[in-house]
Formats: structure tokens, sequence, C-alpha cells
């Protein structure tokens, strides 16, 4: 025997098999390490993936909040303009006038109430006077319709005989 065969190596040495054993496990440790490798790349696929539906999602909510806040106040505004006191002050600013007590026709043509105009009762307005105001515009006057000038005889179009065939 050798000299290194009697130190206290010599037994692990002759716990190992005889021959090539590490070029029957170099597939397997490929193996293994390919699918440790592909394990992790998908694990970060799916990682980054999730991270950006994450980043649209809350990109949607903020996005709903903003319109859900604008959707409020356009329903305030239309709440506001359809009060009666503004649909009121509207309908004056318009020239219009409270209508009187209402008649109605019954399916046989009788009238029960009695008929009368609306009339422009200065006690029934509610709106204050502000004299420092414009005075509302005058209505605009209807233009009238252009002129066309009758055909000359020189100029008329003359019908082109036709035989009757």
């Amino acid at each position: 025997m050798t000299v290194a065969a009697r130190g206290p190596g010599a037994r692990l040495i002759r716990l190992l098999p005889a021959g090539a054993v590490g070029a029957k496990r170099t597939p397997f440790v490929l193996l293994v390490v390919v699918l440790l490798g592909s394990g992790l790349l998908s694990l970060l696929v799916l990682n980054s993936s999730l991270n950006q539906g994450s980043f649209e999602l809350s990109r949607l909510q903020r996005k709903s909040t903003e319109l859900t806040d604008e959707q409020q106040a356009l329903q305030q505004e239309v709440d506001q303009l359809a009060a009666p006191d503004a649909l009121e002050r509207r309908a004056r600013e318009l020239g219009m006038v409270p209508g009187g007590s209402p008649v109605f026709l019954d399916p046989d043509g009788t009238v029960h109430g009695a008929p009368s105009p609306a009339a422009a009762d200065p006690a029934s307005f509610t709106t204050s006077f502000d004299p420092a105001a414009p005075a509302p515009a005058p209505p605009p006057l209807p233009v009238p319709a252009p002129q066309v000038p009758a055909p000359d005889a020189r100029t008329a179009v003359k019908p082109i005989p036709t035989t009757g065939r």
C-alpha cells in the first residue's frame, strides 16, 4: 500500500465506488438546475405581469373616482337648475308670466273652469328689480324675405317645341 492509502483519507476513498460516477450525475444535476432556473424565470414573469395589472387597476380606480366626482358635480348642477325657484327666474327672464286657474276639458267637449288669458301681474313677480342692471334687449325685428325680381322677357327661357311622336 502507498502512504496516502494508510492515512485517515484511506477510509473515505474506500467508501466511494470505483469508476466514473460523476459522469452519471451530470445530466441529472443539469436538469435540476434548468428546472430551478426556468421556475425562477416563470415566477419573475408572473410577478411582473401581476405588478403591471396592479398598476392598471390603480389607474382605472383613479379614473373611476374622477368620473364619479364629475358625475356628482354635474348632477348637482342639474339639481340646481331644475329647482322651482331657478325655473321661475329663468322663465321670467324669457318673458313668461304665471298662468291663471287651469281649465279642463272632458272627453265629451265640456269645459270645466273659466278660461282667461295669462296676464302680467306685477304683484305676482317675486324677483326683485335691480335699477343698476341693464335693460333687456328688445326682441329682434323680423327680417324681410329677399325680393326676387320678375323674369324679364329677354332673359326668360322659352320652351322648346316637341313633336308628338
